[in-house]
């Protein structure tokens, strides 16, 4: 799983019309020194070999062993040459492919965790994937359909969202006392195992201008949000709300919690990239795997240009190695 001291991570391709392989080149120079985790790429060799040196590997031992060289690449071909910014749907499969050999390595143990690269959810779904996005696949080919939650987090601050991508109408008519419960179960469990916060506070937003202003604004915070808080607090977790979320992200009120429990996506995912866009990551809770990505996507409109920032990605890179190092203390 490491090569020395160092955890070796499995980095997906991501589409490969987009940024991943700049980014991904470019996170390889930054760390192949030392100072950080090491990873192999399942992927297509050649996409990579045009940035920097490559080198295709048989298992993660050799991968470990070559990654100060050359990036390390379990071979996942392409169909054909691809161009960038101008994705085709059929790559998907290579796409898929390279998702599911690095889920495989981390279900077997023999890397710390996978980091994936942007993918895009229309071009795989011209394709037939049918999967909403990266997480449900992720949670499907882990067995545990159903009990992934997203995680957004930055040095900053950390937020997850209870419903995520859908309409904001649907959004509304689909938030519960259960599905609260239980991310804020997961977050408070990923905490402790995977963030080294022995006695993880919880805030929960409310839904509402002012968490409902006693009722004046809507009544959700009473007849949905406090009986989950009220569960959660069973459960010995220290949590705090529904706090009004106009107010819950200053920095004064973020020093009281450690995650921030959001109603819908755009009210965890606003304050967190408003804050730190390029140091964000996305994280997945709930698996049996630990898995991080970049909080950005594809940006097909400037790959191949030398432009992307592989900031998020690094991070995302980082994150995965400290929530491995504590996995395993814990």
């Amino acid at each position: 799983m490491e090569g020395g001291a160092r955890t070796l991570l499995a980095l997906t391709m991501g589409d490969p019309a987009g940024i991943g392989p700049e980014i991904t080149t470019a996170a390889w120079r930054a760390l192949r020194a030392g100072g950080g985790p090491a990873f192999v790429v399942p992927g297509d060799a050649a996409l990579l070999a045009a940035h920097a040196p490559v080198r295709i590997v048989a298992d993660v031992a050799q991968a470990a062993a070559a990654f100060t060289d050359a990036i390390p690449v379990l071979a996942v071909d392409l169909p054909g040459p691809v161009q960038p910014g101008r994705p085709d749907p059929a790559n998907a499969p290579a796409i898929t492919g390279s998702i599911d050999c690095a889920v495989a390595l981390a279900l077997a143990g023999q890397v710390g965790g996978v980091v994936t690269n942007p993918i895009s959810k229309l071009v795989l779904k011209r394709a037939g994937f049918r999967h909403p996005g990266h997480t449900e696949y992720l949670a499907e080919l882990c067995a545990v359909p159903g009990q992934e939650v997203m995680m957004l987090a930055c040095p900053e601050l950390r937020v997850v969202p209870v419903t995520i991508h859908m309409a904001l109408r649907r959004a509304l008519d689909s938030l519960t006392t259960a599905e609260i419960v239980r991310c804020g179960r997961t977050a408070a469990a990923a905490l402790r195992r995977d963030f080294g916060i022995a006695a993880p506070r919880v805030a929960v937003a409310g839904l509402n201008p002012h968490a409902g202003e006693g009722g004046v604004m809507g009544d959700e915070e009473r007849t949905i949000i406090a009986p989950a808080l009220d569960a959660l607090r069973a459960d010995g977790i220290a949590v705090s709300g529904p706090w009004p979320p106009d107010t819950m992200f200053t920095p004064l009120v973020r020093a009281r919690y450690d995650v921030a429990l959001c109603m819908y996506h755009d009210q965890a995912l606003i304050p967190l990239k408003t804050i730190d866009m390029a140091g964000g990551v996305n994280v997945t809770l709930g698996l049996p795997i630990i898995r991080t990505s970049p909080d950005h996507g594809t940006a097909f409109d400037i790959a191949g240009q030398g432009l992307a920032d592989p900031s998020s990605l690094l991070a995302a890179l980082r994150l995965a190695d400290e929530m491995t190092r504590n996995r395993r203390a814990a």
